[in-house]
């Protein structure tokens, strides 16, 4: 054996036999920024994309919606029930999942949760979160 190659077994040895006594106590901390492996990262994906201008028939009334959704799932836009418009508060779609608040011109603050179905449509219920008696349930014709 030469003498260059000697440090570096014994390098390789040391370290081989440090992680075989010490095991996991190198492993990054749970709050390391380490990038989530590629499986993780896809479960994180949002399931469906959300946007555009389409039409959700709730038992009570008609929203025309305008909504953009960014890479993360996150809703952005506005609606409009006959006069009365509103802007999304907040919103997004995880999996097959879809939120959004919407802040009404006229007072209403509305909370729709729903899913989307194996037909592709979304469905779910909605209620005012100033007065959460006021409830309705709602569908798109949409496909998603």
């Amino acid at each position: 054996m030469s003498t260059v190659r000697i440090p570096k077994l014994l390098t390789a040895t040391a370290v081989a036999v440090l992680l075989s006594v010490t095991g996991t106590a190198f492993a990054a901390p749970a709050g390391s920024t380490t990038a989530a492996p590629a499986a993780e990262r896809s479960a994180r994906v949002p399931g469906f994309n959300a946007s555009g201008v389409y039409d959700i028939y709730q038992s009570n009334a008609t929203v025309r919606v305008d909504f953009s959704q960014d890479a993360d799932g996150r809703l952005f836009g506005s609606v409009r029930s006959g006069n009365t418009v509103g802007n999304v508060r907040e919103g997004s779609v995880d999996g097959q999942q879809i939120y959004f608040v919407i802040a009404w011109s006229h007072g209403p603050v509305g909370r729709y949760t729903g899913t989307r179905g194996p037909d592709g449509r979304l469905s779910g219920t909605t209620y005012d979160l100033t007065n959460p008696s006021s409830q309705a349930t709602w569908r798109t014709e949409r496909r998603f």
